[in-house]
């Protein structure tokens, strides 16, 4: 959509809203509204052009939780005063990139075009549909309605045709499920609508049997392959907000490259310390490529790899170990695996890595998300990031089952007995302890200086004898410790009623004001603290700016949305 259609958008908003949330308009959606019934009590629906909220506000009717992506503000602005529903989560976003919404990570039931598809300039259409379609689920459906007839004088239209977005459907694996003509309803004489419902049979891509055939097909002279996938898949799961969409491209995602590199370090250190092998004949860091003098300073150094993760800062020998093992690692990734990984028959390679000349070696480092781009980029085609992100706990398990079962028989062939269990327990992701110091370290300091601490939940004031420190997307469900998720909460209200349970969209939106006053007093105005929240922040949530809390919550309340939808963990205050 151009920038002067949004602007006209824009000026006319109210107008334009008025006229087109009326419930009689509803009605151009009979033929098809038996499909449209959710199969799943969390259904996500999309709704793109969303304008006044009409169209969104009965998607909510019918079951479905939805994101409303509105390019105009005035007609964004329109819709939030009108459908102010929890279950309608607004975003400015356009299509034909959607470049926001595939930051969320999200995947929905159901995707709803409704008179914007003559928008879209013919040459962006086939990015605009390969975009929506990315982000159906296998068995989701699409909702276009095409417009046909004379545009506005002050909204310049372009022609649509069903054959068009027939042909788009074959290329991009869809299913044509009906196609249902009607006049219009607001009684325009000259103007028709092809309403067109559009269904993703099954995994489509192609992605997860690509995985897989990595995984268990691939030749492999060492674990390097396993490693560069498994990976790749932690950061889809734990670190997505860390990544870009790839510039010049149709679909697909850079990935800081130090961080592929501090991960594969961090998978790497408990194996190599154990002697347990990652290649023919090979035991400890000799004959490995990455285990140069920085890999072996961190073995000397005793770092544990709980210490590789984003947001960790070293000085001195500690900063110059990391930094000289990440560059190693690097270096590594690039020119094996990267480049050996290639689509079956083909000399294709299914990742490209970007490499950039590494950082000069500092007297101290942090690892903040910036600093990890400066080793350069890993390009991850979008089907194979979204099956990473969507099915990283069934991945997983295939993953480390085959490096064990390569280490066994590197072992084996080496005259090597493993013992039983000892390549399991090595290949453990070592998830961060559950430590609430830090926030009761905070919610001393604010006691003690005469501050007052409210339950986020309840809103009841909190002495030390009362206090919880809470994590607000729950610790059994998604082990993070980061600043951003302590909350301070009553006792009783934490272990009696909120428990390990996901805070509901609503419950949540009524807590944002003690939120965001326990994060500004208790990180935000601390020195240590603020430089470490705003790290964290960027790396797992969908934040630009760290230090705007509207957005940090934002941010909170999209990672809950996707949480939801990966891992159906039970809600607390439906």
């Amino acid at each position: 959509m151009s920038d002067d259609v949004i602007a006209t958008y824009d000026e006319q908003a109210a107008e334009l809203a008025h006229r087109y949330d009326q419930q009689a308009l509803l009605a151009a959606y009979r033929p098809i509204e038996d499909v449209l019934e959710p199969n799943t009590p969390d259904a996500l629906a999309l709704d793109i052009g969303a304008g006044s909220g009409r169209d969104a506000a009965w998607l909510v009717s019918k079951g479905y939780e939805v994101v409303a992506v509105e390019p105009s503000t005035g007609m964004r602005c329109e819709g939030v005063r009108r459908h102010s529903d929890e279950k309608i989560r607004w975003l400015d976003d356009r299509l034909p990139a959607l470049s926001r919404v595939h930051q969320l990570g999200l995947a929905f039931d159901l995707i709803l075009l409704s008179a914007v598809w003559q928008h879209i300039a013919p040459n962006d259409r086939q990015r605009a549909f390969r975009k929506m379609t990315a982000l159906l689920k296998p068995g989701g459906l699409m909702v276009m309605t095409l417009r046909q007839g004379p545009a506005p004088q002050d909204r310049p239209m372009h022609p649509v045709t069903l054959t068009e977005v027939e042909a788009f459907a074959r290329g991009f694996g869809l299913e044509v499920f009906k196609v249902a003509d009607q006049e219009d309803e607001l009684s325009r004489a000259d103007v028709r609508w092809t309403t067109v419902l559009l269904r993703m049979p099954d995994e489509g891509s192609g992605a997860l049997p690509l995985i897989r055939g990595i995984i268990l097909a691939d030749d492999k002279s060492s674990t390097y392959k396993l490693a560069l996938l498994r990976s790749l898949s932690r950061i889809a799961e734990h670190a997505p907000a860390a990544t870009r969409i790839a510039d010049g491209e149709l679909d697909a995602i850079d990935v800081p490259l130090g961080l592929v590199a501090l991960f594969w370090l961090r998978m790497y250190l408990p194996l190599v310390r154990a002697g347990l092998p990652q290649a023919p004949r090979n035991s400890g860091p000799e004959g490995l490529g990455f285990a140069r003098d920085g890999f072996k300073a961190l073995l000397d150094l005793q770092f544990y790899p709980s210490d590789l993760r984003v947001g960790s800062s070293f000085t001195a020998e500690r900063a110059k170990a990391a930094h000289s093992a990440i560059t190693d690692a690097a270096r590594t990734i690039v020119t094996m695996p990267a480049n050996f990984i290639r689509y079956p028959g083909s000399d294709q390679q299914v990742f490209r890595a970007f490499k950039a000349t590494a950082p000069r070696a500092p007297s101290a480092i942090a690892f903040d998300v910036q600093t990890l781009w400066a080793w350069g980029a890993i390009r991850v085609p979008g089907q194979i990031w979204r099956t990473m992100s969507r099915l990283g706990s069934w991945i997983e398990p295939v993953l480390t089952a085959e490096w064990s079962r390569l280490m066994k028989g590197y072992a084996e062939r080496m005259g090597m007995v493993l013992q039983v269990g000892q390549a399991e327990a090595a290949l453990a992701w070592e998830e961060p302890l559950r430590d609430t110091t830090a926030g009761r370290a905070a919610a001393r300091r604010i006691l003690d200086s005469g501050g007052a601490i409210q339950c986020c939940w309840s809103g009841k004031a909190l002495g030390e004898t009362q206090l919880d420190i809470d994590h607000c997307l729950p610790w059994a469900a998604w082990p993070c410790g980061d600043l951003w998720n302590l909350l301070p909460a009553d006792r009783r209200v934490n272990q009696h009623q909120k428990r390990d349970r996901l805070p509901s969209a609503e419950r949540l939106t009524s807590a944002y004001p003690g939120i965001a006053a326990w994060w500004q007093s208790a990180w935000l105005e601390d020195d240590a603290f603020r430089i470490r929240f705003r790290r964290e922040v960027v790396a797992a949530l969908p934040v630009r700016d760290a230090s705007n809390l509207p957005e940090v919550f934002d941010g909170l309340a999209w990672r809950r949305l996707r949480l939801r939808q990966d891992q159906q963990v039970p809600e607390w205050g439906t």
